[in-house]
């Protein structure tokens, strides 16, 4: 009686785990491709490759179907978007324009999240795409570290310390959105996991994450990956939560307080979160005076906006003369260069003056109908109450963050994955099902 030889026997369990992947792998190859260098001014990157990769596989497998692969909710919800999009890409100051942002608002908001909710089958497979974005923000954290620790980060009032991964100083808030969303995720997959090996690991890296994260120097991320946290811990129980907060607040006290944890640059950037309305730095003024600039677009063009991408063309005779004429940025590899300011910082005050009411009902509103849904959807949420906290805490960190970001850059292709990730825990059914108890220690 002949054996298998003992070379071949391991083979069988990774092949057989590949296989049962495969339809989920494109969008684990867009996460991994967001590791790679960026380049400036690259125009489409690999990321932005494997997302079109993620649409056509998801059209294919949809082909041979023989259900309805969207509800009528699903369809509705993830197709508003495209109302407001399509009429502002139709008054774009060029028709290249228009075409350049149609594609870019279709990918973000409409087909990539689309194709996620299409290919991630069940809790297994959203597992494995957030413990994928769980390494990537691991490494974008391990880079961020070496940079701020040998000074070869970005430049930060002088000094080349500033993380930003290995996405650039011209995307200089990539790392820190990607290690913020880290962060939240893994704190969804700690606090819903069953087992108590997952519940151990994802709090390990949630906690070794905020070291990047706070060496990112960004202030709107840490606003928002603290709202996004804090509303996890609610939904995983109340009486957790004032506990966690106890001892989170009296950790900052004796770190920051007692052992003067963070240099005085961190300790300053902290401070001035609180200082903005009274002394507020330059570039918090520009932000200012780039949201006034958007609503007097928005007063001029109530309905439709003036356009997809016109914000740059209409800034200067909207904006006051406290506007500086650009952001300086350097090091991390990359010589001095001065960015133009061709964007408000705020996705709700760029939606409104590109795309008016219009776009603001179709394109939010479709935002808060998915965080609607999956928190109607939290409660029974059963054995994917890891994957579930997740998705909500990371569908709210992008509505938070929205407030003092929007979308540009390579990172802005996780922006397309987290909200299919939501998308796929808000809108899919039976996603949740069909799967043994085993299968929930993975």
């Amino acid at each position: 009686m002949s054996t298998p030889s003992a070379a071949s026997v391991p083979l069988v369990p990774p092949l057989s785990a590949l296989h049962r992947a495969a339809p989920v792998l494109p969008v684990v190859a867009v996460i991994a491709l967001l590791g790679l260098p960026a380049e400036p001014d690259s125009g489409a990157t690999p990321a932005d490759l494997a997302c079109g990769l993620v649409v056509l596989w998801a059209a294919v497998r949809s082909v041979g179907r023989t259900q309805r692969p969207l509800t009528r909710t699903a369809a509705v919800v993830l197709g508003l978007p495209v109302v407001g999009i399509a009429v502002a890409a139709t008054g774009a100051v060029t028709p290249g324009d228009g075409i350049d942002g149609l594609a870019r608002y279709l990918q973000v908001f409409v087909l990539v999240p689309l194709g996620v909710v299409l290919l991630v089958r069940d809790r297994r497979d959203a597992r494995l795409v957030l413990w994928s974005l769980a390494g990537l923000a691991l490494w974008q954290g391990a880079v961020g570290v070496h940079q701020y620790v040998t000074g070869t980060g970005a430049s930060y009032q002088g000094a080349d310390i500033r993380a930003v991964g290995t996405f650039g100083p011209s995307d200089v808030m990539g790392m820190a959105s990607v290690v913020a969303s880290g962060v939240v995720a893994l704190t969804g997959l700690a606090l819903g996991a069953r087992a108590g090996r997952q519940r151990v690991v994802a709090a390990g890296c949630a906690l070794a994450l905020l070291v990047p994260l706070a060496m990112s120097f960004s202030r709107g991320a840490w606003i928002a990956t603290a709202a996004a946290c804090g509303a996890v811990l609610l939904l995983a129980g109340v009486r957790r939560a004032l506990k966690l907060f106890a001892a989170a607040a009296a950790a900052a006290v004796v770190l920051v307080g007692g052992f003067g944890v963070g240099g005085s640059a961190l300790q300053e950037r902290l401070s001035s979160i609180t200082q903005v309305t009274d002394t507020p730095d330059q570039s918090v003024l520009d932000r200012y005076t780039m949201w006034a600039a958007a609503t007097d677009m928005w007063r001029e063009h109530p309905m439709t906006g003036v356009g997809l991408k016109a914000f740059p063309a209409y800034r200067d005779s909207h904006a006051s003369l406290a506007l500086s004429s650009g952001s300086d940025t350097e090091g991390a590899g990359q010589a001095f260069r001065r960015q133009p300011l061709l964007s408000p910082h705020n996705m709700y005050m760029l939606v409104l003056s590109e795309q008016g009411l219009l776009g603001l009902l179709t394109v939010a509103g479709s935002w808060l109908a998915l965080l609607v849904c999956a928190l109607r959807r939290l409660r029974r949420a059963g054995p994917a109450r890891d994957c579930a906290l997740a998705a909500c805490g990371l569908l709210l960190w992008q509505l938070v963050n929205f407030l003092y970001a929007d979308i540009g850059g390579p990172s802005t292709t996780l922006t397309a994955v987290c909200f299919g990730l939501a998308a796929w825990w808000s809108l899919a059914g039976g996603a949740t099902t069909g799967l043994t108890a085993e299968s929930d220690a993975l």
